[in-house]
């Protein structure tokens, strides 16, 4: 912008950022809408009434689906990897700081697993199982399938983060007499901190939505985006869109939790 004037290219700047708001925030919020219709209401518009009837019906006993076991496994298997996502992250950019004998190959063999489809990875880790005599199941070739794909990014953000970590906080530690596992859980971990809970959010929300790599690996028992999908082909009331603003609001509400943990933890800095 120039003397005032907008230059020619905001408006189609503007009418592609408000399609692209159109297209991510659209079907959520009809979703939204359409889960409060009325108890004769269908699955599209016009709303018939309004009612929460079908929030409390999709906690009740389904002729099919198992909202609440699929809900669980999601939520147990989404903090399980959070944690190994963290740890095995925060070790590995340790690790990755200094170089050692194959750390290259290492390091392209830790994030080979983006670019091969996630439905063949499944396929892979199921077929796996199932040669060495051992059924597939959301703790087990569920969590190793889910790992695939949030241990890279993680590692990639560590990398990123230890980049810019100045080193000149360990030595002073270590001048002081500390030890390295003090100067670890004192100076570094409490630097990173905020960094290790946007990996450990990255972790859970990359886990709890993923589909396809939980396709042939979580067994028997669904996970919640497996419970949902086998839903839609079944279910033909509001019953899937309350479905969905449960679970939305659950996505939400733990983005609002890793936030308010940063925020607290900067003002605690600012304080200090």
């Amino acid at each position: 912008m120039q003397g005032g004037r907008r230059s020619r290219a905001f408006w189609p700047l503007a009418a592609f950022f408000a399609l692209f708001v159109a297209f991510l925030y659209g079907p959520t919020v009809t979703i939204v809408v359409l889960s409060f219709q009325g108890p004769e209401g269908g699955l599209t518009f016009p709303m018939r009434g309004f009612s929460t009837r079908w929030f409390a019906n999709l906690f009740e006993t389904q002729m099919v689906g198992d909202f609440g076991g699929s809900f669980l496994r999601s939520l147990m298997l989404g903090a399980i990897v959070t944690v190994v996502t963290v740890v095995v992250s925060f070790m590995a950019g340790l690790a990755f700081r200094r170089r050692f004998p194959g750390s290259t190959a290492l390091f392209y063999l830790a994030v080979a697993s983006l670019i091969v489809p996630s439905v063949l990875i499944s396929l892979g880790i199921g077929l796996m199982f199932r040669l060495i005599g051992v059924d597939p199941a959301w703790w087990s070739s569920g969590l190793g399938a889910h790992l695939t794909w949030t241990l890279p990014f993680g590692l990639l953000i560590m990398f990123a983060v230890f980049n810019r970590f100045s080193p000149a906080y360990e030595e002073a530690a270590r001048d002081l007499g500390a030890t390295l596992w003090q100067t670890i859980r004192h100076v570094v971990v409490p630097i990173l901190l905020p960094s290790l809970i946007g990996v450990g959010l990255f972790g859970f929300t990359l886990s709890y939505d993923e589909f396809a790599r939980s396709l042939y690996t979580a067994g028997t028992f669904n996970t919640l985006p497996l419970e949902i999908y086998g839903m839609t082909t079944n279910v033909t009331t509001p019953v899937l869109y309350a479905l969905g603003t449960v679970t939305t609001a659950v996505s939400f509400v733990v983005i609002g939790l890793a936030i308010g943990g940063v925020v607290l933890l900067q003002r605690r800095r600012g304080g200090g």
